[in-house]
């Protein structure tokens, strides 16, 4: 006769530990965008599968999914951040920033309407993430050359090949700033 128990056993053990552990939510609360917004999440839930998921934010995209891309680039108390490889429960007390918050009172970004106006995308999924990003980089430390944009922007993939006019773009807003300085 076959003992078949221990493997019984194991498995059911295994299934418990698993539904136990999948099942348990903490809740937080993120400041996304001036708003704040009450979650119950896995702690294991990523900040891009919060935005996407649970607060409809759909700007934010998910591509690479590894933090190679930057399409899924929001901003971290004005710092840049891959949202697809940080949790969100890391992020209770920060400001974060999606594309959908750079706009004021329906009035684009600087950046976003230089975007347009300098077709400085193609197919447009790395845009909200190429935006975030710029904004991020000037929010810094406005780069001085179209070489340290072209550095500082590498995190931040366009398959289409677009990086001609997202530099011209970027360049139009430094150059705008600069005179506003004057």
């Amino acid at each position: 006769m076959e003992d078949n128990s221990l493997p019984a056993i194991a498995s059911n053990s295994t299934r418990q530990e698993f539904r136990i552990l999948s099942s348990q939510e903490v809740e937080i609360s993120l400041n996304v965008n001036n708003l704040c917004y009450s979650l119950k999440l896995e702690p294991r839930v990523t900040l891009l599968d919060a935005l996407r998921e649970k607060l409809g934010l759909m700007g934010t995209k998910k591509a690479c999914d590894r933090g190679e891309c930057g399409a899924c680039t929001v901003l971290i108390n004005n710092r840049r951040i891959n949202s697809c490889m940080t949790l969100a429960v890391m992020h209770i007390d920060a400001t974060i920033t999606t594309i959908e918050g750079l706009a004021e009172d329906d009035k684009l970004h600087p950046l976003q309407t230089a975007f347009i106006s300098h077709d400085a995308f193609q197919c447009g999924y790395c845009t909200s993430g190429q935006i975030v990003s710029a904004v991020g980089m000037i929010l810094q430390e406005p780069p001085t050359s179209e070489a340290e944009i072209r550095e500082k922007m590498s995190g931040n993939l366009c398959r289409c090949g677009a990086y001609p006019n997202i530099i011209a773009a970027i360049q139009d807003v430094l150059e705008e700033m600069e005179n506003a300085a004057i």
